[in-house]
């Protein structure tokens, strides 16, 4: 394992322990060009209503819709915002995965300089076949020795064709100087709580060592923070960060069955917003907050009567989130 040498490190902010929300990238729904008065004005409301940061052009970003110039477009715009509205020490990371380390590194470079603390990084998966531990262990180390911002890796098989880092790898990988945390998107709380004791990782209750363990989704709040996790990365933040903060909290006061009641309540919402993806997440904030959208095409455009089932469906969690 080779080792980074520390130089051109660019991340100033600390990642607290807490919600952050993958937030969603705004279109303009004629011409699909990125919205960045939108963009801002969402980055804006979810630090307000709480959250601990943002990750942008993340799965939920559309990442994968946007080109480099893009990318790089919605990290100025939301760090601009950011610093603006006074919240200049929120952290923002960026999802930066492209398929080769060169490109990678490119990316991490050029996001780097227009305000992104912290990078996300899914692993190789495109050539799937070609693709075993070794290869994504080489990915991994090869892109955090040359990479200016820290790495938080990102474990979604749903993203890459089924590929799941155990927590054997993760392990190892943690010992990168300039790997400083997992996204676990894979829901197995399991691998969390030995990754997160493996790498002494950071809690509410104990700075550890800096390391973050993030549950990725909002609907296993409770049972990161039961397993030892640091925060939560979730969709569902972008629609009731309130909520999702207020979970939070209460579990980290020591209030537990009051947070595990009200975890019940976020899980039957954001079960909505899960099934409805992007399209039902940006509809949501639409029918909610006055503003959302669509999602590039080839996504689809939901019909009238699923965007009211998904908006009477987190209605419960929504009248909290409204009363926070």
């Amino acid at each position: 394992m080779t080792v980074a040498n520390g130089e051109g490190r660019t991340a100033k902010r600390p990642l607290p322990c807490g919600i952050y929300a993958p937030t969603m990238t705004f279109f303009d729904p004629e011409t699909e060009e990125l919205d960045i008065p939108t963009i801002k004005k969402h980055a804006v409301r979810l630090i307000k209503d709480g959250l601990a940061g943002l990750t942008v052009m993340g799965s939920n970003g559309e990442a994968v819709h946007c080109t480099r110039e893009e990318k790089v477009t919605a990290v100025r715009a939301t760090r601009e915002a950011l610093d603006d509205a006074g919240f200049t020490e929120t952290p923002v990371m960026v999802g930066a995965t492209e398929g080769s380390v060169k490109g990678t590194i490119e990316l991490i470079k050029e996001t780097a300089k227009v305000g992104a603390d912290y990078v996300l990084l899914l692993p190789p998966s495109y050539y799937r076949a070609q693709t075993d531990e070794e290869t994504i262990e080489g990915y991994f180390f090869a892109v955090a020795d040359a990479s200016p911002l820290p790495l938080i890796l990102y474990n979604y098989p749903g993203a890459v064709s089924g590929i799941d880092m155990d927590s054997d790898l993760l392990i190892r990988l943690a010992k990168h100087p300039n790997i400083v945390g997992t996204k676990f998107t894979c829901g197995n709380t399991g691998k969390l709580t030995r990754v997160a004791l493996a790498v002494d990782a950071k809690t509410p209750s104990s700075e550890g060592s800096g390391y973050m363990a993030f549950g990725g989704m909002c609907d296993f709040t409770v049972q990161t923070l039961a397993s030892g996790g640091s925060g939560i990365i979730a969709g569902g933040a972008n629609v009731m960060p309130k909520v999702c903060v207020k979970v939070w909290n209460l579990y980290a006061e020591g209030k537990i069955e009051e947070a595990i009641a009200l975890q019940k309540i976020l899980s039957r919402g954001d079960w909505f917003l899960t099934k409805a993806a992007i399209a039902g997440t940006k509809q949501a904030i639409q029918s909610y907050f006055g503003y959302g959208g669509y999602p590039r095409r080839p996504l689809k455009r939901l019909e009238k009567a699923r965007v009211e089932s998904i908006a009477d469906g987190i209605k419960e969690a929504m009248e909290i989130e409204k009363s926070l």
